[in-house]
């Protein structure tokens, strides 16, 4: 019968009040555009502007009137810092070959070391959408992450180069059993004073990589001489500046070890142009395993860190989902090192 009530209607719970942009703008003493600008990713708001419109969007469970589509957008994001590498080269080619196996394509982006150009590449991640952004970098700050998280696309991690966020799921490599493999090799030889060519000191690889090399001459009962130890990071001009240091020690170091495959390469033209031999006079132990490595002179020793998997699985936990990839119950994978001996190392000298 018309105007009838069902029965139960009486007892419903009314629906909560959903709050709305303007009441979000009052609150934060802001315009409402101001609050639309955050709520879709543009960078023209202050950031202490930004954080607090954020807070309140959160406190008050602010739904989105336009959610992001569930349809894939058929686009990945690699964020990277230089692309003219050979470490790089391994990293994009896996994230190209797991992005067409789901009909993806890849949006690349060098940072270059360049705030601004992080922000552009921020604001056209806003206009354009994405299936998800692996990074291979050191540059975003907290701020920018939680913008990227803001957009509601998601992310993971490749973490040779870069400290991962707990909360962000990220796939590196076992660098301190590397490093301590690379190090217990050169004791084997024989050898007692080796030096560490090491990578850039702000990121969990190389602190890992450096500890695992103190690791193996304390169990071989070494000391561990701050001389012995020049700064880097990762290139080869830092690997050719380090050697050529060591190298000008009262004592030489007989073996270095260096935390990438580039700076190993720097050091043999160190070497090189001190007239000595790499592999007789002075043995070096690379990182990585770039391609490079079986076709330099004499062939590299290095550890092989599989990156290009590495990068494989970064991908993969954009587009299919963290759960179907990492182990159960954490945000991390560590995929194993392993040491691949060629004829840059050989027994120390004598006398």
């Amino acid at each position: 019968m018309p105007g009838r009530q069902s029965p139960g209607a009486a007892e419903r719970t009314p629906e909560p009040h959903r709050v709305t942009i303007a009441e979000i703008a009052e609150e934060a003493g802001v315009s409402k555009p101001t609050v639309s600008k955050v709520l879709n990713g543009h960078s023209q708001v202050a950031p202490e502007t930004r954080a607090r419109v954020e807070e309140l969007l959160r406190r008050h469970n602010y739904l989105r009137r336009r959610p992001r589509p569930t349809q894939a957008v058929g686009l990945v994001d690699l964020l990277i810092r230089e692309v003219d590498t050979l470490w790089a080269g391994e990293v994009m080619q896996g994230v190209q070959r797991e992005a067409a196996e789901h009909g993806s394509g890849v949006v690349l982006t060098a940072t270059h070391g360049d705030t601004d150009g992080l922000t552009r590449w921020l604001d056209s991640l806003a206009k354009r959408g994405s299936d998800g952004v692996v990074l291979a970098v050191t540059d975003l700050t907290p701020a920018q992450r939680q913008r990227v998280k803001s957009l509601g696309v998601t992310m993971s991690v490749v973490d040779p180069v870069g400290s991962p966020d707990p909360a962000i799921p990220s796939v590196g490599a076992t660098n301190w059993q590397g490093g301590m493999a690379a190090t217990q090799h050169l004791i084997e030889l024989g050898h007692r004073r080796i030096g560490i060519l090491q990578g850039l000191e702000e990121t969990l690889c190389a602190r890992a990589r450096l500890d695992g090399y103190r690791s193996a001459l304390e169990s071989a009962g070494l000391p561990v001489l701050p001389e012995l130890i020049r700064p880097g990071n990762f290139y080869y001009t830092t690997g050719f500046s380090g050697m050529r240091d060591l190298l000008a020690l009262a004592e030489p170091p007989t073996a270095v070890f260096a935390s990438s495959d580039l700076m190993a390469l720097g050091a043999y033209e160190a070497v090189r142009q001190a007239g000595l031999r790499v592999g007789k006079d002075v043995s070096i132990v690379g990182f990585d395993d770039v391609p490079n490595a079986e076709w330099a002179s004499p062939p590299l020793t290095t550890v092989r860190q599989p990156l290009r998997e590495m990068a494989t699985m970064a991908t993969r936990i954009v587009l299919q989902g963290a759960g179907s990839v990492l182990p159960e119950g954490t945000l991390r994978m560590e995929l194993a090192t392993r040491l691949v001996v060629r004829e840059s190392t050989g027994p120390a000298p004598r006398g």
